[in-house]
């Protein structure tokens, strides 16, 4: 199991000191969240070639791996121009990947809630291109329902993932839209089973708690929806019942931590977050369910050994410049 950081908070961050400074934080992983000098929401990368070689080499010295890459795009619609587009942003955004060295994305659905089955159409179309690039390159995905998507639930996701039918397509439960997929995440968690490979860890308010008035949107009845993604402890979702929910499938994926909005706090409330999220792995998982600090490709890993050339989402393959044995 790895612990990544979303580094969302780090968004002004320099890419090429991004490495650093998670490190100094205590991470080990990254999960590549949209930049807009990297791969921006809804639009074309703007990263070109050198800079993902040199983003790759200042990951490598400060010993920082990446779980994922994370486009958000509109591949669901709501129109054809849009999806279009979407495709090929996604095309260069798996070239990006692979290059980096990385083997896994994820993502969100997207599409309209207001117009579900047009949305699905669109997915299973963009799914018809994609898939393939996906599974040619080696490339996997997992997926998450998101508030405001066509899919919004937690089992009609799963149900999604299952339906691409293939072997590279894995669930994502995001723990601060708990309230928003149904709020039984002891449930989502049993029903994904080996198809839960990532876990988004922050806190959020329940939004149906106290009549709804937990928080309150103006005009009544609006379609608004509303979520916080904040430090475990300061909202409502039960971390306990999660993490006892994750040890009973015998979850192995990455925790990214996902915290938002207090940007004034990244470096100290990642780290918080960091301690808190192995408290928890501590108290419900047995032995030492962690994964150690990445190695770089043919060099000892924790344990002594060389580490496997096929190792995930570590660079795999020399740079130009690389003259290490």
């Amino acid at each position: 199991m790895r612990i990544a950081l979303d580094p969302q908070m780090l968004r002004t961050t320099p890419l090429l000191e991004l490495p650093d400074v998670v490190a100094s934080m205590g991470y080990e992983w990254i999960e590549l969240s949209p930049r807009e000098d990297f791969v921006p929401f809804f639009k074309h990368p703007r990263v070109d070639l050198a800079t993902v070689r040199a983003f790759r080499s200042k990951l490598a010295d400060a010993g920082v791996g990446i779980t994922s890459v994370l486009p958000v795009m509109r591949w669901s619609g709501p129109g054809e121009v849009e999806r279009q587009a979407a495709v090929r942003y996604w095309r260069r955004a798996i070239e990006i990947t692979v290059e980096l060295g990385v083997d896994t994305m994820n993502s969100e659905f997207n599409g309209r809630p207001e117009a579900p089955e047009l949305a699905e159409a669109m997915f299973w179309r963009s799914m018809e291109e994609l898939l393939p690039v996906f599974e040619r390159e080696g490339v996997k995905l997992a997926l998450e329902p998101h508030p405001d998507d066509f899919i919004e639930l937690g089992l009609p996701a799963i149900d999604m993932v299952r339906g691409i039918d293939s072997p590279g397509m894995s669930f994502l439960y995001c723990l601060p839209h708990t309230f928003h997929q149904g709020d039984d995440a002891p449930g989502i968690i049993a029903a994904a089973g080996d198809l839960l490979t990532h876990v988004h860890v922050a806190d959020s308010m329940d939004h149906t708690a106290s009549d709804g008035l937990r928080y309150i949107t103006n005009p009544p009845g609006n379609t608004t929806r509303v979520h916080q993604h904040m430090e475990i402890g300061r909202g409502d979702v039960d971390f306990d019942e999660a993490f006892a929910a994750l040890a009973g499938i015998g979850f192995d994926g990455v925790l990214t931590t996902c915290v938002f909005g207090w940007d004034d706090q990244a470096r100290e409330s990642g780290t918080r977050m960091l301690t808190a999220i192995r408290e928890l792995v501590t108290k419900h998982f047995p032995g030492d369910a962690l994964a150690g600090r990445p190695s770089a490709p043919g060099r000892p890993s924790a344990s002594g050994q060389p580490s496997a050339s096929g190792r995930p989402n570590f660079p795999q393959t020399p740079l130009p410049d690389d003259t290490a044995p």
